[in-house]
Order: structure tokens, then sequence, then C-alpha cells
């Protein structure tokens, strides 16, 4: 937790928490259906979203980022809107389109990539149906969530960059391979980022250290609030990219809190997946429009909390999660 933040007590917390599962209009990272526990402090409403696989001293630090936004007040904002992009799950490339469709005004996009029993060939395909639907002006980048070794890495950064990419995302999964990747493929001009090698560390500028990206994508749950994450954008060094971990347009806006408030901001940032959900706790959702997000905060309608409220045992599941983390960031304290 930042060092102005305390922790509130647990009953306050559970006072408001409500545990929401959302579908999606596609499978994305695996998921159908996303899950969530939203709360209300003193500065309004804020989220709890870690992955169900996250085990809890990692999901500790999202908690911590949720009390952060709903107990604090947040830096201040240098712009009131975030240029945002499409996200393309691993969808067939007929899909391509209607999924694009959904991004009002997008004019990059972020490919998955890498997606567990597919080919290479599916990858390709799936980028050359953006780059159609996108025409020659539209930018493309390309996420690998660490799936390839250093091998596999550089013959898909050959096999895609016919597409003109604008940065590969965590082709590799450590920060030596991201190393070795970036130093074979620099003479393609196409820049390597980092994702979980900063979100996922336990040492999240290592990868800066060690020259192994251009760019870094950062979270603001993984990586504890608005002002950890920019604390650590300010040691790194390096051009960032805001993006999102699935959340809700309660999450979206906390990532579009930290998006408002970097000294610099060159990149469309990954803010715009409120597109990709079927259902949200906001209306009108935090989505896109025109290829900008709008910075600010959100409060979840009543009706939307009880429609898309989880079950009793998702419900009872997180609530001991939220438990179990509060402990552990009782420890830190």
């Amino acid at each position: 937790m930042t060092t102005e933040a305390t922790l509130p007590p647990l009953d306050e917390i559970l006072a408001t928490a409500r545990v929401v599962a959302l579908p999606l209009a596609a499978r994305f990272r695996g998921v159908e259906v996303r899950e969530a526990l939203l709360f209300e402090g003193p500065e309004g409403w804020t989220e709890f979203s870690p992955f169900v696989e996250y085990d809890d001293a990692e999901a500790a630090t999202w908690l911590a980022a949720a009390i952060d936004f709903g107990w604090m007040p947040q830096p201040a904002a240098r712009r009131d809107a975030i240029a945002v992009n499409a996200t393309v799950p691993a969808v067939p490339a007929a899909s391509v389109a209607g999924i694009l469709a959904r991004f009002d005004g997008c004019r990059t996009a972020k490919v998955k990539v890498a997606e567990p029993g597919q080919r290479l060939s599916d990858d390709v395909a799936r980028v050359r149906a953006v780059r159609e639907a996108m025409g020659a002006e539209g930018r493309i980048r390309v996420d690998a969530n660490g799936a390839w070794n250093v091998d596999e890495a550089e013959h898909a950064i050959h096999a895609l960059a016919e597409f003109d990419l604008e940065y590969a995302e965590q082709p590799c999964a450590s920060v030596d391979e991201l190393a070795e990747l970036r130093r074979r493929v620099k003479y393609m001009g196409i820049p390597i980022a980092a994702d979980e090698s900063v979100r996922k560390a336990a040492d999240p500028l290592a990868v800066a250290r060690a020259g192994a990206a251009d760019l870094l994508v950062i979270k603001a749950q993984p990586l504890g609030g608005v002002r950890r994450a920019l604390a650590i954008v300010a040691e790194a060094g390096l051009p960032v990219v805001v993006s999102s971990a699935l959340d809700t347009s309660v999450g979206l806006a906390m990532g579009a809190a930290l998006a408002a408030a970097l000294p610099d901001l060159d990149y469309d940032c990954g803010l715009g997946t409120a597109a990709l959900f079927t259902a949200d706790v906001v209306s009108p959702p935090l989505a896109p429009h025109g290829g900008m997000l709008p910075v600010g905060r959100v409060i979840p309608d009543a009706a939307l909390l009880d429609e898309h409220a989880a079950s009793a045992e998702r419900r009872d599941w997180w609530l001991a999660r939220l438990g179990r983390c509060w402990d552990e960031l009782s420890r830190r304290l």
C-alpha cells in the first residue's frame, strides 16, 4: 500500500461489498465470465479483481490498489480523456471485424497471439485480418503473454513483421529472454514491451535496468495503485502504456486516473476493454467513443449490481479471499 494510505477496518469494506459476474463477448485470457468485487470508500467506488488463479500474496497488492483508490484522493489529472486501443482476443480471423466494431473510433489494436492450442498460422491470419480491417493507417501491437521462448518469438515476429507492428508485448516470459530477443530483433525496428515482467515481478524495475524492453505496459491494480505505479514509471525512465486487467468500468476508472496523471503518454492505452463485455455495472459502460475514454470516477447502477450479482457460492469465495488479503496487508503495515 502507499505510505499515505491506512488500512480501513475489514467490516467497513464488507459493508458495501458486491460481487459481480460479467459475461464477455468472446473468450479472453481463458475467461468467458469475469468476476469482480466492488466496494465503496470515502472517495468513491473501487474494484478488487485479481484473477482467480493468483495467490493471496499477489492478490493482496490488488487490494492495496482498491483501498488506495477508494480511500485516498488521487494525483491530479493532466488530461481529461485518454486515447485507447481496441483489444482483439485470440478469435478466428473471420471474427475480427465484429470485435473491432465494438471499439468505436479506435485506430490502434492490440491482438492476442500465442494462444494455447493455436498455431502461428492462426496468429498470422488474425493479425492480417486486423490490418485489412484497419487499413494502412491503423496501428497494430501483438501480445503473447510470455508464451514463446526466444527462438519461437524471433520466428513469430519475423512472420508478423509484414503487418507493420507498433510493438510486441511480453513475447517471452523472463527478463533475460526479453533482453536476448530485443538484441536479436533490434534491426527490424519492432520495439519490445514488458507487461508481466513488470506487474508480476518481485522487482518491477528489473526489466528496465536490464535493457530488456523499449516500453512498459503498466496496470493500476497489479502494481498496488495509481501512486505506486507512477513511482515505478518515474524510476524506470521508459515510455509506458496503461492497460486494464479486464476490469469492470469501476476498475477502468482507476486505470484512467493513472493514465491521466502521467507526465507523458505517447501511446494509446489498453483501457477500452469494457467493449469486450456484454454487460457492465455502469450505465453506460466506460467504453471508448471516438477512440477516447473520459477520465473520472464512475458510480455503479444499483439495478445492474443486482442483475449481475455472482452466485452465493462465488460471493462467499470472493469475500473469503478479501478477508485473507486484508490480513496479508495488515501484516505488511
